[in-house]
């Protein structure tokens, strides 16, 4: 009977994964020097508060009796030398402003483009009354590009990786850059 449990015990140790421990997905985990999560959430968190201190928020606040601005991401471009996931940068910005009520978003390329296709199936397949008619879209105010660099300087064991951002909003009707931020992390590995 021992030896049944034992082997028992054995078995199920090894089917858990060498190592494998799970984590809660807050909590924060650094192994690499590679862009990470933590690095996503706080560049986002840190460029939309400067870009909200910028002039151009209040002014069109007064110039638009308080309405929000609209935005639109156009491309924020990785050219670093890792692997990111581009569209959780987005959405960490994304949520960053939404979660302060300040800005408005509309939809971009391909969900664009979803969005419009519902729109002319709703047309033929949805009640009148429940319809969301084509044409009725809200414009962007403000366009929001930017560009994610890296270079990695190396030397007896020690590493040096340095990620910046930058990134830009640009009035679409006066093609003014109204806010341009910027971004570094340093971190170093042994």
């Amino acid at each position: 009977m021992r030896l049944a449990l034992l082997f028992l015990a054995g078995f199920l140790t090894a089917c858990s994964g060498p190592g494998l421990q799970r984590v809660d997905a807050d909590q924060e985990l650094e192994l690499t020097d590679r862009w990470n999560a933590r690095d996503s959430r706080e560049v986002s968190e840190s460029m939309m508060t400067d870009m909200l201190s910028f002039p151009w928020y209040s002014e069109y606040r007064i110039n638009h009796q308080d309405d929000r601005p609209k935005v639109i991401v156009q491309q924020i471009r990785n050219k670093s030398h890792d692997h990111i996931a581009v569209d959780t940068f987005i959405n960490d910005i994304k949520r960053s402003l939404l979660q302060r009520g300040k800005i408005d978003f509309v939809a971009a390329g391909a969900e664009r483009d979803d969005v419009r296709d519902e729109k002319k199936d709703q047309e033929l397949n949805a009640s009148q009354e429940t319809q969301k008619a084509l044409g009725q879209e809200s414009g962007a105010d403000f366009a929001l590009t930017g560009v994610i660099n890296s270079y990695v300087d190396q030397l007896n064991g020690k590493r040096a990786t340095y990620f910046q951002v930058d990134l830009k909003l640009i009035d679409l009707l006066t093609n003014r850059e109204v806010w341009i931020g910027q971004k570094k992390i340093q971190k170093l590995m042994k």
